[in-house]
């Protein structure tokens, strides 16, 4: 049976090309909301770093309705570290919109899930947003985009996708480049004719893949996911298991389901295949496990998530001012927080180590790791950070390493400093082409190479480039990257930072503290322009005497310090040294914190 009341489409697109602008559009023109409704902008955006960030961090389900057909939508990651998202949801859906800026054309995230979704047989509606931007460039964009289809094997009939060209911000979709769009209508109707109603077996055993989980206090976990095969009911007995049978099968009931109208959850007593859910009750229920009928349990095969690539390791705080301002401190508390977290993300990894107070983290980039990190440090967790370090392979007794595809979008005039950066980064010229008055850059790069690199790019580019990278493949280990070029400033003493003390400090390098700041021995306070750590003391006050010279009372000027945030410090991070992370704070800090041991240590090191 085919079911024509229904479409399942997820949008997939580069981060910051309009996905989530675009969804706002299509509920707010298919009345999805009431005429009086206060909607906020990016109304998927529901989390709060997602909202202050501007960008996606896990998928999103909604679902419109249009001329008696329900549109199933999700609304997917751009960026390259949250592909584990995008990957897994691609399941639920029967087509995908691909969505390219104007402007800028594909760009590497849109080759990783286009290439996801051409694997999985879904057809294809390339939408060509901001046509609005001055600088867009219709023509040669989708140009790019049909050479993009062939160089990832698309079928002949995906080949012949259907074009459209919109505005997200305005709400218009046309099928012409040269008419002005009125509305969303054409965008609808493409869905409904191109787009397969999913073909379903009403008869056979009620069959489930869970594709995400949600948590909430009061029930529990709820799985989501689309009913492959039959009928599902509340109160229906079920069994659980997985395809790759790495846990026994176990018995359960589902106790409430609820459909997606809208926004909201609805809840429900009965969902026929290929309509997508939300169940809970069943306790233990992972990403990846099917739920069957009692009387026969066939399980459904599931997308192998890609590993991932960076490491860092996590552990207790140990600094001198450890439990000041966190409610969740302890070992227990950092362990429990990070296997949680592993039921809802499948690309994360969480590992013991030798000591009892850390734990290796393992992900798909620094990004998915800070946003980790931040959302704890959010709800109250103290714990320390190292740097981040990339997961190296064996392949046939060699040693390899993960390699980026890196895309810089850069002014002409800057491409000298960037391709020299590059360039001792290990990093090899794929592709270099004009695009507009700018340049367009494309290289290969281990991804140890891109470590503290964006600052530095920033400044090169005077903060007009745009660079951004996803997982390439593995190749062989290219060799030794310079270290970081800069030192640390290291406090002396522990104390208040007084004006006095910074500003003799300044003169040896840039500081990242103000006056007022409570500083401890070993902790960072700047960045020296040599090599070497430097020790200073901010804590220094001025001697006062009886006798006074003239201007020696002068007001004393400090430079503005400057302020890093979250990845900025694990950026700035060097081997022998550590984050701090509080829910007021961020501290980098020296392993060990007393000056006196690290000189004995170096010393050794040098006999």
């Amino acid at each position: 049976m085919v079911r024509e009341d229904l479409r399942n489409i997820a949008i997939i697109a580069h981060v910051d090309h309009g996905k989530t602008t675009l969804v706002d559009q299509m509920l707010k023109q298919s009345g999805t909301f009431r005429e009086n409704q206060a909607v906020e902008e990016r109304v998927m955006d529901s989390g709060d770093i997602e909202r202050e960030r501007g960008i996606t961090i896990l998928a999103k389900n909604t679902s419109i309705k249009y001329k008696d057909v329900k549109i199933n939508v999700i609304d997917t990651p751009g960026h390259a570290d949250f592909g584990g998202e995008v990957e897994r949801v691609l399941k639920m859906v029967n087509g995908v919109i691909l969505l390219v800026d104007a402007a800028e054309g594909p760009m590497p995230q849109t080759r990783f899930v286009l290439q996801k979704s051409l694997e999985l047989g879904h057809r294809v509606i390339v939408v060509i947003n901001k046509i609005d931007k001055p600088d867009a460039r219709l023509g040669e964009v989708e140009d790019e985009v049909l050479e993009l289809l062939m160089d990832l094997d698309a079928t002949d009939e995906q080949l012949d996708s259907p074009i459209l060209y919109c505005s997200g911000r305005d709400g218009t979709a046309t099928k012409n480049a040269d008419e002005q769009g009125v509305d969303m209508i054409p965008l609808f109707e493409e869905i409904l004719s191109y787009i397969p109603a999913p073909e379903a077996d009403m008869d056979g055993a009620m069959q489930y893949l869970v594709s995400s989980i949600d948590y909430n206090e009061y029930v529990g976990r709820i799985a989501i996911g689309r009913i492959e095969r039959g009928i599902m009911r509340v109160g229906q007995d079920v069994i659980i298991g997985d395809y790759h049978k790495t846990k026994n099968e176990y018995k359960g009931k589902i106790v409430t389901m609820y459909q997606i109208e809208g926004l909201n959850r609805v809840p429900c007593d009965s969902a026929k295949a290929g309509d997508i859910v939300c169940i809970s009750g069943i306790e233990n229920i992972t990403i990846g496990d099917t739920i069957c009928d009692s009387s026969k349990f066939e399980p459904v095969p599931f997308v192998k998530i890609s590993e991932p690539t960076v490491e860092m390791t996590f552990s207790v705080n140990n600094s001198p001012f450890a439990g000041r301002e966190g409610k969740f401190v302890t070992t227990r508390h950092i362990r429990d927080r990070l296997f949680k977290e592993l039921l809802k993300d499948v690309s994360l990894r969480v590992s013991e180590t030798d000591s009892t107070d850390s734990f290796k983290v393992a992900g798909r980039g620094e990004m998915h790791l800070s946003i980790l990190i931040e959302n704890m440090r959010r709800e109250g967790y103290e714990l320390g950070v190292s740097t981040p370090r990339v997961l190296f392979k064996e392949i046939d007794g060699k040693l390899n390493e993960p390699i980026e595809r890196l895309v810089i979008d850069v002014p002409e005039n800057c491409v000298g400093p960037v391709m020299e950066k590059v360039g001792a980064r290990k990093g090899e010229l794929q592709e270099m082409a004009p695009v507009g008055s700018r340049m367009k850059l494309e290289f290969l790069i281990p991804a140890r190479g891109l470590f503290g690199y964006k600052s530095e790019f920033l400044t090169d580019t005077k903060g007009e480039g745009i660079m951004s990278s996803v997982f390439d493949s593995y190749q062989p280990y290219k060799g030794d990257i310079p270290k970081r070029p800069t030192g640390s400033l290291v406090a002396f003493e522990t104390g208040e930072a007084v004006t006095y003390g910074l500003f003799n400090a300044q003169e040896r390098g840039e500081l990242f503290i103000t006056p007022g700041t409570q500083v401890y021995e070993g902790m960072v306070v700047g960045s020296s322009p040599k090599q070497e750590d430097l020790i200073v003391n901010v804590c220094k006050k001025k001697h006062l005497t009886n006798t006074r010279a003239s201007g020696s009372d002068d007001a004393l000027r400090l430079v503005p310090p400057r302020v890093l945030s979250l990845e900025d410090s694990l950026e700035f991070l060097a081997d022998d040294e550590l984050l701090e992370v509080t829910p007021k704070n961020i501290r980098i800090r020296k392993k060990t914190l007393s000056n006196t041991q690290r000189a004995k240590d170096r010393a050794k090191l040098n006999v």
